[in-house]
This record gives structure tokens, sequence and C-alpha cells, in this order.
């Protein structure tokens, strides 16, 4: 790494970073950032604090081991990627949880302007996943995100575990049945994994069915090659009030997640080639 991209001027602009290997297996952390533009900064309302509790921060580490990564690093206040285009960028209070964000919301061009992150960072998603189609034949993207289970407050009773998985996998926009060898080995494998003296509680779409945009778009433009899979882990690696990480916690789901590797690929490999691209 240069000089020039250890810089504090190079970190405010980044968009995202990339890194890709000879692998069918990617991981991204598109919730992951917490950068913001100065001007739009100037015009919100909601603090620093208040759009960290709804970003999904160190989610990155949980795709450290994989070759092929992608992690955004600007906030999804500025432009959510996990949103359709004409809902990317939150201008009211219900496209974001009821939060009253903007002092002065954002005029037509810089408005253009974020969408236009939003047209790139799909462009180079189609371009990325493309290669790896034509090297491949057929990948598996697994999408990180977390969620909050103490909405009520700091000291009040966190969600019902019957309700909040650990790690909830979201398979809305695929076709379950055809990637359910993929789908199945991994759930299988997150659920071996141990975490402060217990095993991973996995569930299926219950928490979150994975309806988000990038696991749609995936599934839209490579349907029979493209298993991207919505893991939404429940913030048992942080305090989602303070912020504060949980390093040990951290550590432990990233290892769950190195230990699935082997076996997602083992279940891409054993799929039957016909229909294929």
């Amino acid at each position: 790494m240069t000089d020039l991209i250890e810089t504090d001027e190079w970190r405010e602009e980044a968009l995202w970073s990339l890194a890709r290997a000879h692998s069918p297996l990617i991981g991204t952390a598109i919730h992951d950032g917490h950068l913001l533009r100065g001007d739009l900064a100037a015009r919100m309302r909601l603090d620093a604090a208040g759009r960290l509790r709804e970003e999904d921060p160190f989610t990155a580490a949980f795709i450290g081991d994989l070759g092929n990564r992608v992690v955004v690093h600007r906030s999804r206040f500025e432009v959510d990627l996990n949103r359709p285009r004409d809902g990317a960028v939150y201008l009211s209070p219900e496209q974001a949880w009821g939060l009253d964000i903007w002092a002065e919301p954002p005029g037509e061009e810089a408005l253009e302007s974020l969408l236009g992150q939003h047209d790139g960072y799909y462009a180079m998603l189609k371009a990325v996943l493309s290669d790896m189609e034509r090297a491949h034949g057929r990948f598996v993207l697994l999408d990180m995100h977390s969620y909050n289970h103490r909405r009520a407050g700091p000291d009040a009773p966190p969600t019902e575990q019957a309700d909040a998985p650990d790690i909830n996998i979201g398979t809305f926009s695929m076709d379950r049945a055809f990637w359910a060898p993929v789908v199945d080995a991994f759930m299988a494998a997150l659920r071996q994994q141990p975490f402060a003296g217990r095993r991973l509680d996995v569930r299926e779409n219950v928490a979150f069915a994975g309806k988000g945009e990038q696991t749609r778009f995936v599934h839209a433009h490579f349907p029979r090659s493209g298993c991207a899979i919505a893991v939404e882990f429940k913030k048992i690696f942080m305090n989602e009030w303070t912020g504060a990480p949980d390093r040990a916690a951290i550590a432990a789901l990233r290892a769950a997640v190195r230990a699935s590797l082997p076996v997602l690929e083992a279940a891409l490999e054993a799929m039957p080639a016909g229909d294929t691209p």
C-alpha cells in the first residue's frame, strides 16, 4: 500500500475497497462504512452516534478470510446500496426507522451525485461477478449485515431469542430449491461453530428475509450461476448503543465464517453441471 492511499484525505474520499482472488466465493460488507460527505454532514440533523446505531460496523471483519471482498466505506445515510436506486437516499423518516435525518435535505445536484455512487457500485459488482462466473461457472456471494436486538434501550431486555437468532440467513430472492445444497450446507456449517461456550443459533428468514437490493440484483442477473446469501449477525459482537466492539466475539464470528468457506466450495463443486451459464 502506498503512502498516498494511507493518508486521511484518501480515507475521506474512499467509496469502497475491492480485493480479487481466484475463488468462487465473495464477501461484501456494504453497510460497514461510516464516512459522510462534508456537504451532507452540514445539512444533517442526525448525529454520528445515531447513524452508527443503524450502520453495520465491524462486518468487514467477518469477510476478512475471503479472497474476494468488497467493503463499502460510505455510511448508508449517505447512500444505501442495499436499497433500490429510487430509495437509496433516505429523504424522509419513513425510509429510515422514523429517524429525523435532515435539517436541510440534499438538493437535486447532490442527490444525482449520490445516486451516481449507487450506479457505479452496481456496475462494478456486475463486472466482478461476471468475471467470477466466467472463471468458475458458479459463485457464492455472502452479503454480510448486522441487526439491533436492544431497541427498547441499553438497559431494557433484548429481543427474545426465538425472534432474534445469532445469525439470520435471508433467502427471499433466490430460487431456494435450486440453491438448497449450498444454503443448507452453509447453515449446517455455521451451526457447528462455537460461540461464548455454546453453538451458534442460525436460522432462516426469522428476523429478516433477505429482501435487500444486492441479493435481488445478483439473482436477477445471475439466477443459475450466483447464490447470494444475506447474512445478518445479531449485534452480540458489540454494544449497539455505544458502538464499543467485543473483540473476542468478533474473532469467534470471523472464525465461524472461515470454517464455512471450504464447505461452500465443496457444495458448489458438487452441484450438477447442467443448467449453468
